[in-house]
């Protein structure tokens, strides 16, 4: 699996630095999936993540690079959906939202399982959603102070395309992120986790 999920980041990565919308846009755009690459390098031996998990990561950062080879704003398919459903606004941006609030609720679910920071099952889905809030605020409120910085370019990395209430819109496709998340994958999630468990309890010491 490691192998393929390598073969796919890279493929895609590679594909998305080809004549992208700029070359600055596209770097602020896809540093995040570069630094959750290290990360998952990094924690690969000391702690291992579930399939789901890793998965649902890999699938972040597709959506990250395509974001960033053609802007949020510019996105083909959705400029052709846009047309069909009479949208007034390219709304690949607000995938991307969504999946900052799916994807790490099981990140942080499973990492809160595991360190048994929370054991009580309705606070833990508070604690998530909270998390998964705090970030995408964080992510709005680095991305303000990058636009604020890079002057030409804060249109193209925001994407708000004239819409006022594009940041609010962001956080809430993130809570329904989170949320859909938790509904839909936590039993997936926790028999991955005790498979987990099982693996490591029939390691040899040593």
């Amino acid at each position: 699996m490691q192998a393929l999920w390598l073969a796919i980041y890279f493929t895609v990565l590679m594909w998305s630095v080809i004549e992208p919308h700029d070359f600055f846009t596209w770097f602020l755009e896809v540093s995040s999936a570069m630094i959750g690459l290290m990360v998952l390098a990094a924690t690969q031996e000391a702690f291992p993540l579930t399939r789901l998990t890793y998965s649902l990561v890999l699938i972040y950062c597709i959506i990250l690079m395509i974001g960033g080879h053609s802007i949020y704003a510019e996105v083909p398919f959705f400029d052709t959906l846009g047309g069909f459903f009479e949208w007034e606004r390219n709304n690949y941006d607000k995938v991307g939202h969504f999946a900052q609030g799916f994807v790490p609720a099981i990140i942080s679910r499973e990492i809160l399982i595991r360190n048994s920071v929370v054991r009580n099952r309705p606070w833990l889905n508070v604690m998530v959603v909270s998390l998964c809030l705090a970030i995408s605020a964080l992510y709005e409120l680095l991305e303000w102070g990058i636009a604020r910085l890079s002057g030409q370019a804060a249109e193209a990395f925001l994407g708000t395309q004239g819409y006022v209430w594009d940041t609010q819109s962001d956080m809430a496709m993130a809570l329904m992120g989170a949320i859909l998340a938790l509904i839909t994958l936590s039993k997936t999630n926790d028999r991955q986790i005790n498979g987990l468990k099982f693996n490591d309890s029939i390691k040899p010491d040593g």
